[in-house]
């Protein structure tokens, strides 16, 4: 069936369905709400026809409704009724979480978003697991989002935020015993080399993630755990 996926960042609102070869970009900020999103959305897709939708979040989502405000954009987004204003199955996953969905090869994958803030997913053997490491505390009283988001980055300058880039993915790597680090989000690029067993993502992962949402169970079970087992990870890996 005809996928409708939309990704929404703090800066931009990314639209691709079924067959559509390039995304629409849509300007998003803080005075972007759920109502405005939707809106925005159906206006630039006139005359698409869709039968399902993925959104990908910026922020905590529990069964498949956001639990919390976005940090970078408007208001009312939690208890939104997103079905009712699309008119169709509607299926909300954290933004991270739907990238890391069409980035997985295979093994234990630890996902990093490095955009205005910072997302983060784990998925071992396609089992998928969104997770909300951006907040919980780094050093001298602030978090990890706060040394390797977009304010950092323009705090501190590439350099210094660079090596907190190396230093937040080697800690967060050891800590969740992942087999290889993937890094999305616009600020990856800015990255002149990465570090290690670390690859780039790319953007188009998660349109494939919102597009896998959808797929019958056993052969999305398939497409994610691709070569199951971590032993087999530095093979699968992207390169």
């Amino acid at each position: 069936m005809n996928i409708l996926v939309v990704d929404v960042g703090g800066t931009h609102i990314k639209v691709l369905a079924t067959g559509r070869k390039e995304p629409i970009k849509i300007p998003s900020g803080p005075k972007t709400t759920a109502r405005t999103m939707v809106d925005r959305v159906k206006e630039a897709i006139d005359g698409w026809t869709y039968a399902a939708v993925s959104i990908g979040y910026p922020g905590a989502v529990l069964h498949g409704k956001p639990v919390s405000e976005p940090r970078h954009l408007g208001g009312g987004w939690v208890g939104f009724n997103f079905k009712r204003a699309f008119g169709c199955p509607v299926t909300v996953i954290n933004d991270a979480a739907m990238q890391a969905l069409g980035s997985y090869k295979g093994g234990r994958m630890l996902f990093l978003g490095l955009g205005t803030g910072l997302g983060s997913a784990l998925i071992i053997d396609g089992v998928l697991e969104p997770m909300e490491l951006a907040h919980l505390p780094y050093k001298h009283g602030r978090t990890f989002e706060e040394y390797v988001g977009i304010d950092a980055l323009e705090r501190l300058g590439r350099k210094k935020w660079t090596r907190n880039v190396y230093d937040v993915v080697a800690r967060l790597r050891e800590a969740l015993q992942a087999d290889y680090v993937v890094l999305g989000g616009g600020n990856s690029k800015r990255l002149v080399e990465l570090p290690p067993r670390t690859f780039l993502g790319d953007n188009q992962n998660a349109r494939e993630g919102g597009f896998r949402l959808w797929r019958p169970p056993i052969a999305r079970t398939r497409a994610l755990a691709g070569v199951r087992g971590s032993s087999r990870a530095a093979e699968i890996a992207p390169r």
